[in-house]
């Protein structure tokens, strides 16, 4: 077959390589930042900088715009995680917190509720599946505590994009295309969700270009600017999420709805690279996954006496060593994690020296290990539907914010008399004991649902600040639980390898979460066909590509890895200061833009 590639390739009938396309100048902003996985978005929460907002007001106007153009990634009927760092400012005091409004189960939900159930698919695409959504409630929430402006002016530009439509592009295509499939695969799916098929994927015929309009939405959004999260929680927003879940068997009642509230939190802080690092405690995941795996390659490096920019980036060698951190991450994730106000969760000594000391001896540099021999029994001791981004305001002001609504369209059940759709975050809960959820996790019975419980989630917005407070860096994904492992991917990119922005959000990523014993290496990578050669440069590059997979191979097969292809590893946005400014980069995986001033 290498061979018959060559042969191609010296034809000029081949080359499509994967090597990362060389970024464009990085362009510095001093006035302000957003990134966001979708334009209008970012123009949203650049709009309200311009008229004087802090990071919390463009945060709010960023996502409430998300929810309209990015309907399948978040939006009203969801939930998610902020990250806020405030500097003292016009009398105001510093400000650093965390805002968890994830979604929470209807009180009635007991820990055996999908067992009783016997339908595998209950906590995915039914009524059963959808969470008390904490979207609304949590930006609202922050909204007042450290926003400037007032609901109506942040609220504005969703609104108008929700009136006058957005384009669907490319990702937005890509993504109605696996809808359409799900929705004909059984028959009756497109009766049962009209507004989904009709609205949304026009029938099976949406196309790149597309105006999408949904002026259902932008009522919801005005009445939510006129008085508050009383507009979503209760009246005829909240008559219509019930009367929608119930239809479809759900057993949320007005009464869950009214008691949601969101909770400000302490941020979990770990050191990295002379940074501290501020992300979600538990029930994020990746807060502590990210801290772990930096804190064991870090001792790894003082074991070997070397550094990992020793390593070349995305060698045999380093993609083997990160994945090892990897699975011990999500081996702990898998055992001992849940939402930390209804179960215990070690988080001191996970994080703790002694046990990343005991972790960090087990990683060797040139063999991997069978999946029992990673994180922990701690016996003595007492999560693509997903959307992230950044802001940064002109006086240093940066929110880092990862919101969602689990899989693509959350339930695909919408709320159609006010055009937004309903999570299915139910599906994140340890739903059956033993049996892995639709990212192929399988958790404890610690994330098991109970009224009023979060679900663990692989949500990880991560700030990180310098010594004297000062937001230094901003990144987050969507992707479930390829969600950690882009992030901190990204991270090493830029902090170790030293990459811009672009560079840093664009490299080839691989992902590894413990079970299926897998590490997967992003198409992106792989040489391609050759098709398209028209230099002697270009054949020089497709040739190195190919020796560069190859030995990649030779390397992690030696070490005892299975590998195996995935389309992408995350949906990353990320922003980095500079000393002339904020630079940032949306991920060309899903689309989107660095709006600045």
């Amino acid at each position: 077959m290498r061979l018959l590639i060559y042969s191609l390739a010296i034809l000029g009938i081949t080359a499509m390589t994967s090597v990362t396309p060389p970024a464009a100048a990085q362009q510095s902003y001093s006035g302000g930042l957003v990134v966001a996985d979708h334009p209008v978005a970012a123009q949203a929460g650049l709009e309200v900088l311009e008229q004087g907002g802090n990071a919390v007001d463009a945060a709010v106007a960023t996502s409430f715009c998300l929810s309209v153009v990015r309907p399948y990634s978040c939006g009203i009927g969801g939930g998610g995680f902020m990250i806020v760092n405030l500097p003292a400012h016009n009398g105001a005091p510093k400000v650093t917190t965390a805002l968890n409004y994830r979604e929470t189960a209807p009180r009635s939900v007991q820990p055996d509720h999908f067992e009783k159930l016997g339908d595998s698919l209950a906590s995915r695409f039914t009524g059963h599946a959808v969470a008390i959504p904490g979207t609304v409630a949590g930006l609202l929430s922050v909204l007042d505590q450290f926003g400037s402006l007032d609901r109506a002016a942040v609220l504005a530009p969703a609104i108008r994009a929700a009136e006058q439509g957005f384009a669907a592009d490319a990702h937005y295509v890509e993504t109605a295309h696996e809808l359409v499939e799900w929705l004909e695969e059984s028959p009756g799916r497109t009766t049962t969700h009209p507004f989904l098929w009709k609205r949304m994927l026009r029938e099976g015929r949406v196309t790149e270009g597309d105006t999408i309009k949904l002026p259902e939405q932008a009522r919801a959004l005005r009445l939510i600017a006129e008085q508050g999260a009383d507009a979503f929680y209760k009246g005829e927003i909240a008559d219509a999420i019930i009367k929608t879940v119930q239809e479809y068997g759900g057993v949320m009642t007005p009464a869950d709805l009214t008691s949601y509230k969101p909770s400000q939190v302490k941020p979990l802080r770990g050191d990295f690279r002379g940074l501290t690092i501020l992300t979600m405690p538990p029930p994020s995941s990746g807060g502590i996954a990210i801290l772990q795996m930096a804190g064991l390659l870090e001792r790894v490096e003082q074991r070997e006496n070397t550094t990992l920019g020793k390593l070349r980036h995305n060698s045999g060698k380093y993609v083997h060593l990160v994945a090892e951190a990897m699975k011990h991450a999500f081996a702990d994730r898998a055992e001992w994690l849940g939402d930390a106000a209804f179960v215990s969760v070690p988080v001191d000594h996970l994080l703790s020296d002694a046990y990343l000391d005991s972790l960090a001896k087990t990683i060797s540099l040139d063999q991997t290990k069978p999946p029992e021999a990673y994180g922990t029994s701690l016996a003595a001791v007492d999560d693509s539907g997903t959307s992230h981004f950044c802001v940064v305001d002109q006086w240093g002001g940066a929110v880092s914010c990862t919101e969602t609504i689990n899989l693509e369209f959350g339930s695909r059940l919408a709320v159609e008399e006010f055009g937004f759709f309903l999570n299915n975050e139910m599906d994140d809960f340890t739903t059956i004991s033993g049996v892995a959820n639709a990212f192929g996790l399988k958790q404890s019975d610690l994330n098991l649902p109970a009224p009023g419980k979060r679900p663990l989630s692989s949500m990880t917005p991560i700030l990180a600040i310098n010594d004297a407070g000062e937001a230094q860096l901003l990144v987050g994904a969507s992707g479930g639980p390829r969600i950690i492992t882009s992030t901190f991917q990204t991270l090493l990119n830029a902090i170790v390898f030293k990459m811009n922005a672009q560079d840093a959000v664009a490299a080839p990523r691989f992902h590894h979460q413990w079970r299926p014993n897998v590490l997967s290496l992003e198409e992106q990578w792989a040489p391609g066909d050759g098709q398209g050669i028209a230099s002697l440069e270009d054949m020089r590059a497709f040739m190195e590509g190919i020796s560069e997979w190859d030995a990649l191979h030779r390397t992690l097969e030696s070490a005892g890895h299975k590998t195996g292809p995935i389309k992408l590893v995350g949906a990353v946005q990320f922003a980095r200061k500079q000393a002339d400014g904020w630079t940032g980069a949306a991920d060309p995986r899903k689309g989107g833009a660095a709006a600045g001033r």
